[in-house]
Formats: structure tokens, sequence, C-alpha cells
């Protein structure tokens, strides 16, 4: 998944499509390719693993006179980066061509059924499965085969279909990732987003889920799935150029939390069933989980703070004993390990220095590796036993955000992968708890909903020094991560504690100028956060709590609330932390700090 970009008009295809990229590679990718239609050599594709110079060098001067083509950059979900891997991808005949951003669930079986019909697939990509699939159902007319395609394919897509058969045509489609078509004056444009297409139109098209455009010199035909005719309204792009690359956020950070909802939705595409988790890069049999005496969680930075709370979801769902360390500090204590400890690395790069160590030395002392990252190829990836990757897509402001709750998702998936390998979660468990987290995308959109509340919340904090952050279980974990969020971009002094460990002498730094943001969402101690908030409130701090919907009673003790979808305790966390992301966010910008650089930080740490 990554960046899409088609043309169709009268213009060479070709410098339009490299240009179309090039506006989009602020999103991050690992290799590039374009395919174009030319009266002489027919469809003809172009690949390279790396940048887009080296795309460009390869493409050459020889292709100027094709005006219809599509390009992609492609961010590695199945399958390594490699020129094999990147888009696009044709059938057996060379005679289709596909760019593809999404996943597609059910790849591995239409992979089986083509080659039982006698298909040949040499990618590891799961799109390839699209340009076969196109190749069968054709019949004489492009968009009805891929019709006929999206009734085959499970999953998330934006995809663009180019042929030789059918060369006066694009067809694109929709569903969970985002598509445009730009109107042009007597030429089209397809993108993944508007930035692509800013240099030559500003009206767009914005295709919603379910729908499919024909796209000809002659104009743009919007369809849904099964071919009836849609009516859309232009859309005119007033945003400069710099604005539609955050997608008309101020910064990158806010685009990036608010696609949340859709970033967890992509981490569970093929994952659930009614019964349980399907992890297919994960390959431990019962036999070998139940050899594991213990488990390590090793990670840095907002990476640890995921740990904490898979700490306590492999506990309380497998019963092993579960053991977080900070990465830096991992190979320096001589850490009992051997061949019946399974190490959890978490690292959204996947090459962080640190982690990628203390891999390396759990793999010395015997123990199997487990990755969560979010980087396919990456160095943490390629030397992990088995990776569980987040599929978050590029993050481009340093304070983490989308890739925190997609790694706190990861951990949910291993506690019950690991739980129904030990069979020590009833099933009724397992299915209340595959149900609530099924719920957790449209939940996290009703959480940004209330961005408001928050922000109007964020003007108290303009001339704060200090803050706390408290709560009890993973609400604590959680806190941690609050507290990391707004120190890093508003340069606050922050720290959490654990509710009940106020008493024992922090409560000596609690005054009316500090405030304190209480979390309450873990039922079974409720009723003792509440009273620890109020020790707090003894000594004229002002509160902000955060509690599920159900709990109405709060605001009797704190200065205002913020209330929370009800989900189960175990999957608060998920929710619980975008408030504290966006409070954080809008305290940074009221303070005019650089909110999308930091000073002092990075946003990949290669280094000890």
């Amino acid at each position: 998944m990554c960046g899409i970009v088609g043309y169709i008009g009268r213009r060479p295809a070709v410098p339009i499509l490299v240009k179309g990229l090039k506006k989009l590679e602020y999103r991050g990718y690992d290799s590039a390719g374009v395919a174009v239609l030319d009266e002489e050599d027919g469809l003809f594709a172009c690949k390279s693993v790396g940048k887009l110079a080296a795309l460009e060098e390869k493409l050459g001067d020889d292709y100027a006179r094709t005006s219809v083509g599509i390009g992609h950059t492609r961010w590695a979900t199945h399958g390594r980066p490699s020129d094999l891997n990147a888009h696009p991808h044709q059938d057996c005949t060379g005679e289709f061509a596909v760019v593809h951003n999404g996943i597609i669930e059910n790849y591995l079986e239409l992979r089986d059924w083509l080659s039982e019909q006698g298909h040949r697939l040499i990618s590891e990509t799961d799109t390839e499965v699209l340009p076969h699939l196109v190749e069968h159902f054709y019949a004489g007319d492009l968009a009805a085969a891929v019709r006929q395609v999206l009734t085959k394919i499970r999953g998330a897509f934006a995809l663009v279909v180019l042929s030789r058969k059918d060369p006066d045509r694009l067809v694109a489609a929709r569903k969970d990732s985002p598509l445009v078509v730009g109107l042009g004056d007597g030429e089209f444009f397809v993108a993944s987003d508007i930035p692509a297409v800013l240099d030559y139109t500003r009206k767009t098209y914005i295709l919603a889920d379910g729908e499919m455009a024909v796209v000809s010199v002659n104009g743009v035909k919007i369809t849904d799935f099964q071919g009836n005719p849609r009516e859309k309204e232009v859309f005119e792009v007033k945003w400069d150029a710099v604005a539609a690359e955050k997608g008309g956020y101020e910064h990158f950070m806010l685009k990036e939390i608010h696609e949340q909802p859709r970033a967890l939705k992509d981490t569970l595409l093929g994952r659930l069933t009614d019964y349980g988790v399907e992890l297919q890069e994960v390959d431990l049999t019962a036999a070998e989980v139940n050899q594991f005496h213990k488990v390590y969680i090793v990670a840095c930075g907002t990476a640890s703070h995921a740990g904490l709370v898979g700490k306590n979801l492999i506990e309380r769902w497998a019963r092993m004993p579960v053991e977080v360390d900070i990465a830096s500090e991992f190979r320096y204590r001589r850490p009992l390990i051997d061949e019946h400890t399974l190490v959890v690395v978490i690292s959204q790069s996947g090459e962080t220095a640190d982690t990628l160590a203390a891999l390396r030395e759990a793999h010395r002392l015997g123990a199997r590796v487990v990755a969560v990252t979010n980087v396919v190829g990456s160095s943490v990836a390629r030397e992990a036993d088995d990776v569980i990757y987040t599929w978050a897509g590029p993050e481009i402001a340093v304070a983490s955000t989308k890739a925190y709750t997609t790694q706190l998702l990861g951990m949910v998936l291993l506690g019950l992968y690991l739980a129904e390998a030990k069979g020590t979660m009833p099933a009724e468990k397992s299915q209340a708890l595959i149900a609530a987290v099924r719920e957790l995308p449209r939940q996290a959109q009703e959480v940004l909903d209330q961005q408001e509340v928050i922000k109007k919340l964020a003007q108290s904090f303009i001339a704060v020094e200090d803050t706390f952050f408290i709560g009890r279980g993973l609400d604590w974990a959680v806190a941690m991560e609050g507290a990391l969020k707004l120190k890093e971009i508003s340069y606050i002094h922050a720290e959490a504690y654990a509710a009940g460990e106020l008493k024992h002498g922090t409560l000596a730094l609690i005054t009316e100028e500090t405030p304190v943001i209480g979390l309450a969402t873990q039922r079974g101690v409720y009723e003792k956060t509440i009273s620890n908030i109020k020790e707090v409130k003894a000594r004229d701090a002002k509160v902000i709590g955060l509690t599920f919907a159900g709990n109405k009673d709060m605001h009797k003790s704190v200065d205002q609330v913020v209330y929370l979808p009800e989900t189960l305790d175990e999957l608060a966390p998920i929710l619980t932390v975008i408030p504290l992301q966006l409070l954080a966010y809008y305290v940074s910008v009221a303070r005019g700090c650089d909110v999308d650089k930091p000073r002092n930080l990075a946003k990949s740490v290669t280094v000890e």
C-alpha cells in the first residue's frame, strides 16, 4: 500500500505519473513502478526497488509518446521490497496491469484457485491476484471484468486497472482506502491522494466506499460495484500544495491521529474469525507455545508502553509470566533466557538499534523471537522468527500515534493467539473479545469526533509547567504514554504515576497550578481510582477525568470529564490514548511548538 497515480489524456503520460508519485513521496515507500500503453510496444511496465530516481533512470526517454498509464509507490505489506514485488502487477499474458493500495484478505485462497486454473503467479504479494483475476473474467468489457473481480475479493483496496485490450480507459475502484479522480480539460487523473493531481487540476471527484470509476478522454463515469450510476459533486480543492500533503490538516501529527480508525481496521484485516485469531506470519504450534516458561517484551519509548499493555493481556489471558524490558538495558543485565523463553520485540521502524541488539541477544541465548513492527523488510522483521505487522502505514510526525495504537492492537492479537494455543480462555470470553475488537475502529472515530472538547481543554495548559497523569492497571500504562506525548511535543514536564502511589510522596508536588489527568476505565479498580482522584482534588489541583460513558457520576469528582465509548477493560487503552494524543497536539499548537519535528528528537533511533 502507498501511492497511486493514473493518467489518461493527450500529453505524455510518464512525466505526469512520475511527477505525481513525487508529490506522494512524503508518505514513505520502498519501491516504485509505472505501466503505460504504447501503440507499438503494447503494455510496458517498469519497476524498481528504492527511490523514484532509480525508476527514472530505468525509464529513460523512450516512452514519451505514451498518453495513458498508471504508477505506484509501494510501502511493503505482503512480500519484501524488491523489483518483483513492486507495482504495477501484470497477468500471465501481459495484457492487464493493476496498482493497488490496501490488503486482499483472501489472497491465499485466490492464489491457490488461480494456480489451479493455470495462472502463474511470481511475486510474494497479495496484489498480484488482481490482474490474473481480471484476465480470467475478461470477456470484452474491462469494467465488467473488474466488477466480477470485486465480488471475489475481501479486504480493503483502492485499485486502478489498465489493459491493452481496452486501451482507451482506466477502471478504478475503492473500498476502505482513499481514491480521487482529477478532472482536467480532455485529460483525467486518478490518485490515492490529492497532492498528486494539484499541478494539473483542483477539480476532483472523491470516490466513496463501494464506488467505481471508468475514466476515458471523454469523461468519467461513476457507478457502484453493481454498475448502477452514481451522481457525484465536484470537490474543488482550496488547500495549497503543502496543506494537501497533510490532507488539509495543519500538521502530519493531527492527520495521523485521524488516520487511526483506518489503521486499526487495516491491522485487523484477515486476522479475525468468528472463533479466534489468524496470524499468518506467526508459525507457533500449540505444543511450542506450551513449552515457553516465560515471555519477555522488549522495546523503547512509546513501543515499551505498548509492551506494558501487552504484559497485562498475555498474563491475564494466556496465564504466562511476562517481563517488560527497556531495550537499551536488556543486554546489560544478563537476562535469564533460554530455549523455553518467548521474546517479543516491538519497533515501529524495525530499525531501532537497541531493540535490534536485544533481538540478536535473545537469539544468541536460544529464545524464540516474535516481532511487532510496521515495516516489511526491516531488520527486525527479517531477523525475527515470526512477525506481526501492524500495517499502520507511513508515519511522518516524530511523535508516534497510529503506530502506537496499532502496536496495542498487535499485542491484543498476540495475547489472544497465545491464549488459544494454551487453551486458557473460555470460548464465550474469546468470542466476546473478538466482537469488541471489531468495534474498535468505529469507536476510535467516536472519540475523534470529540476533538473540539479536547481543543478547548488544551487552552488551560498554555502556561503550565508541570502535569501529572494517573491511573491504575492498564490505565497506568496509558498514562505513561500520555505523559510522554505531552512532554515530547509541548515541552511541559509531565509524569505518570500509578494512582495508588500518590500518597507515597508525590502528593507533595500537587498544587492548584498542577493539572492532573485521571484515567478511570478499569472497572475492577474504578472506585479506588476515584478515591485517588479525590486525594488530588483535596490539594486544589484541577483534574480532567477520562472514563467510559456509563460512569455518569465521575463529574462529581473532577473538573471536567471526557467520556469514551464502552468497551471491555482490556481494550480500553486503544481508545483512552486518543484524547491524550489530541491534548498533547493542541497544547503544543497553543504554545507555538514545532509539532511534527520536536526539538532534539528523531523519528527512528538507529544508534544505541
